[in-house]
């Protein structure tokens, strides 16, 4: 589609000349280069300062932190396609029951392009890593995290499966992820890793934009009483995108070599019930403050519901935590 003079600039319009699908190298590790080099900062591992790991032999907690990595790559191939894409596909097709501008579709087929590179590389990157450290990727699929996504959509929003679903990318689209912004700047981590990280925070910029758009987009689309439930279900689909899935860390944690119950007891102390409000609020800012441009909170009840979950409209929002 081109643009005319009166179409505002779009964050997706230098696709061809941005994208990391269509300019980007593969990253590639070199050992002898990256000697030295940690494949992940512990200080961001935040169950190696347990007392029940810190002590642990200084190659088990190397481990620990290799798979953190694998963690963080993994669930990138596994949401980027299985939700994100989930939600763009149809955008992108004209299947989302909803009349999009051209323009708007076209870029959601980018989105869609973008996404399966970024798992593309992330799941390269991981058996890179493993080639390297010997340290094999755990076969994590993140099939139990994405079903209760699906489940909580089912419940929030009966009958209306793929609007939960285009939500749920919105969430997504448009949390923040300090992973991508600190890693690139920690000299300390191996090239390859802060370097895949950084092509795809750049990504992901233009993405948060994208996404902010078509919600907007939605948004007008909607009935009110189509208004009045999606207002309703977004806090609990905040709290699911970021009620992270443990069993990895727990699994991870036995390799180590830590009996069941301490590994349980180490989760439990770590991560506690699930994120709490100011970690929330933190991570979702973004996202709170796109609901309060379209008017999300003015609808009645609204702020009332959200603080209910311990969400407030992003105005109140601290700086972002590590996660």
């Amino acid at each position: 589609m081109v643009r005319d003079d009166s179409t505002p600039p779009g964050p997706l319009d230098r696709w061809y000349e941005q994208a990391g699908v269509r300019t980007g190298v593969r990253r590639m590790f070199h050992e002898d280069a990256e000697r030295g080099k940690v494949f992940f900062p512990a200080a961001l591992v935040p169950y190696t300062a347990h007392e029940a790991v810190r002590d642990l032999p200084a190659e088990r907690l190397r481990e620990l932190t290799v798979r953190h990595l694998y963690q963080f790559l993994l669930s990138t191939t596994h949401l980027e396609t299985r939700v994100v894409n989930a939600a763009a596909e149809p955008v992108a097709n004209g299947r989302a029951g909803l009349d999009l501008p051209a323009g708007l579709r076209l870029d959601a087929f980018k989105v869609y392009c973008d996404e399966g590179y970024h798992a593309l590389y992330s799941l390269d990157l991981a058996d890179q890593v493993a080639a390297v450290t010997g340290i094999a990727v755990p076969g994590w699929d993140y099939g139990g995290f994405v079903e209760r996504l699906r489940e909580t959509g089912r419940e929030l929003l009966p009958g209306a499966p793929q609007l939960a679903e285009l939500l749920q990318a919105v969430v997504f689209e448009t949390l923040i992820t300090a992973v991508l912004n600190e890693v690139p700047a920690d000299g300390t981590v191996a090239g390859p890793v802060r370097d895949l990280l950084r092509d795809h925070a750049r990504d992901e910029g233009r993405h948060h934009r994208f996404f902010a758009l078509f919600f907007k987009e939605l948004w007008v689309r909607l009935g009110p009483a189509d208004r009045a439930r999606t207002a309703r279900a977004l806090p609990a689909l905040i709290r699911a995108a970021l009620t992270w899935d443990l069993g990895p860390v727990h699994a991870s944690l036995r390799l180590a070599g830590l009996d069941e119950d301490t590994a349980r007891q180490v989760v439990a102390d770590t991560y506690g019930a699930g994120p709490g409000d100011r970690r929330l609020n933190e991570m979702a800012r973004a996202t709170l403050r796109l609901y309060a441009t379209v008017g999300v909170f003015e609808l009645p009840g609204a702020r009332e519901h959200f603080a209910a979950h311990g969400l407030g409209d992003g105005s109140d929002a601290g700086h972002e935590e590590r996660v």
